[in-house]
Formats: C-alpha cells, structure tokens, sequence
C-alpha cells in the first residue's frame, strides 16, 4: 500500500492511498500512521516537481553512490592519517567520483524550479492556470 502512495501519478490518486493506508492500518500501528500524517506534505512534496525529477526525488541511491568510493577507501586507511589529511584525501576521492556522475534526468527543468515555476503533478503550470487555481 505504500507503494500506491508514492508511485501514484497524481497528488490526488496519492493523497487517496494515503488515506487508505492510514485507515487501514491506524489501529494496528498508530505510532507509524500518526508519524506519517504528521509528514504528510513533505512526503508528498515532489508532486510539485517537474515528473522527471520524481524518481530521483524518491530515492538516496545518488548519495550513497557518489559517497561509496569515499567510504570505501577511509575505512581502510582509518588511522593512517591526521585529520588534514584525511579531509584532503576525502574532498580528492570526491574530485575523481564527481567526474563519473550522471546529469539528472530533466536537467533542462531545474532553471524553472530555481525561479520558483509551479508544477502540478509533475507538469508545468502556465500563468493562466496558476491564476486560475
């Protein structure tokens, strides 16, 4: 059922299987449906996001990634180093990761959520329908 809320294709549809989930589940877990009614609107924040960015939105799997390598190589020279360089030897291995990294899928749409553009269920709003909602 948490599947439906998130892979929904309008905030509509979500806020729906939202409201299923928790009452179908409230009384058996109240703790974790009230957690989630609670973060309610920024769970589903990314419906405000151009539908390209949904699926980077919805995962960490960009940032475990691009800190793996650095993970990796510090926990097999812990101790070997100061501090200085240490830090040094993190921001170089994060140098050499950044070369490998994907652009974001719809990358073209980041100047329109920069400057604030509205997006209803992942599609741009013009003037005319952000007056008329």
């Amino acid at each position: 059922m948490l599947h439906d809320i998130w892979r929904a294709e309008t905030r509509k549809s979500a806020e729906q299987a939202f409201d299923l989930f928790v009452k179908t589940f409230e009384d058996k877990y109240p703790k974790a449906t009230a957690s989630l009614q609670k973060d309610r609107t920024e769970l589903l924040a990314f419906y405000d996001f151009p539908a390209m960015h949904w699926q980077s939105i919805r995962t960490t799997n960009p940032i475990e990634s691009a800190f793996a390598t650095i993970r990796h190589r510090t926990k097999r020279s812990k101790g070997c180093l100061a501090r200085d360089g240490m830090l040094h030897m993190i921001f170089k291995l994060g140098q050499c990761a950044e070369q490998n990294w994907r652009k974001l899928r719809g990358f073209n749409h980041l100047a329109d959520v920069i400057q604030g553009v509205n997006f209803k269920d992942g599609i741009k709003q013009t003037q005319t329908e952000t007056a008329a909602a």
